[in-house]
């Protein structure tokens, strides 16, 4: 079975705490379920008290079905990595989650305002290494001690952006362990084909996130050398259907495949200029009616 759900981040942004600062979790919560939605992503308003959050999300029909983490395998060593991981699991057992996600943040620059997305830091064999030897043993935690599993996030700026990349991760990892977090925005913004990515990697994604591209703004980005999160606030995604992406063969390939779980609308926006309701509300008729979730 396939569920959608949609992230906090078109609402508020945790990187960008400016962007949507005045809008409570209750809003955010609120018009996530009148939207349609079943399932979402956590925000940085949300609750820390697991059972105060489960009750203001079951009231509206809402359970968690995903939680970003910055693995931070190449700056930190891995037992504090770990520690930090597991006290995750144990907050998203309260909501019966099957997923987590996230990518490793050690050597990103997707938080650096005025870094440009084309600059993004140089990657070793040994930060390699340790990525994917520390995702496969906290995947084994997830699943052998949760039922969790950990599904990677390829995401602009960090050293896993590129279907190539992509496969090398997914290669050095263990199957059973390390699953795929696709996003078709993220591909497309690095100037990937989201297409050929989602048929290569299907048989291994566990968590799928949609939102389309503004080609012009894409555009404008590698033209003037502009970083990841000003992108964001230019607008560069939105949601399925508002954009230039090519969406109906995505939604073909999902539908052809034993692909079971979340399809997530993740497009973050700045509030201001794209009212959260409205565009959630766009997103999830689009998904709908014409892509057939």
């Amino acid at each position: 079975m396939i569920q959608l759900g949609i992230a906090p981040i078109g609402w508020t942004n945790d990187d960008m705490p400016e962007l949507g600062k005045d809008i409570t979790f209750e809003q955010c919560v609120s018009e996530m379920a009148l939207a349609g939605y079943k399932g979402c992503e956590v925000g940085n308003k949300y609750p820390k008290d697991p059972s105060v959050l489960k009750r203001h999300l079951d009231i509206r029909g809402l359970t968690i079905c995903n939680q970003w983490f910055s693995y931070e395998f190449t700056s930190k060593p891995y037992e504090e990595v770990k520690k930090g991981f597991v006290e995750l699991l144990n907050f998203l057992k309260h909501f019966d989650t099957k997923v987590v996600g996230g990518a490793e943040c050690g050597n990103t620059i997707q938080g650096e305002y005025n870094t440009p997305v084309t600059q993004r830091k140089k990657v070793t064999n040994e930060d390699w290494k340790k990525l994917t030897t520390g995702l496969n043993e906290l995947g084994k935690i997830a699943l052998n001690d949760f039922g969790i599993k950990l599904s990677y996030h390829h995401h602009m700026g960090t050293m896993v952006q590129t279907i190539e990349e992509t496969e090398r991760l997914l290669n050095e990892t263990q199957e059973e362990y390390v699953n795929l977090n696709y996003d078709c925005g993220h591909f497309d913004f690095s100037n990937e084909d989201p297409i050929e990515a989602l048929k290569k990697f299907i048989g291994r994604t566990k968590h799928i996130h949609f939102k389309d591209v503004r080609q012009n703004i894409k555009e404008q980005v590698y033209k003037e050398n502009i970083s990841f999160l000003k992108a964001v606030k230019m607008g560069i995604y939105t949601v399925p259907g508002d954009g230039n992406l090519n969406m109906k063969p995505l939604a073909d390939i999902i539908h052809n495949s034993s692909y079971e779980g979340w399809i997530v609308v993740e497009a973050e926006q700045d509030p201001a200029n794209a009212n959260p309701f409205e565009y959630a509300q766009k997103g999830y008729q689009f998904m709908t009616e014409i892509l057939k979730f």
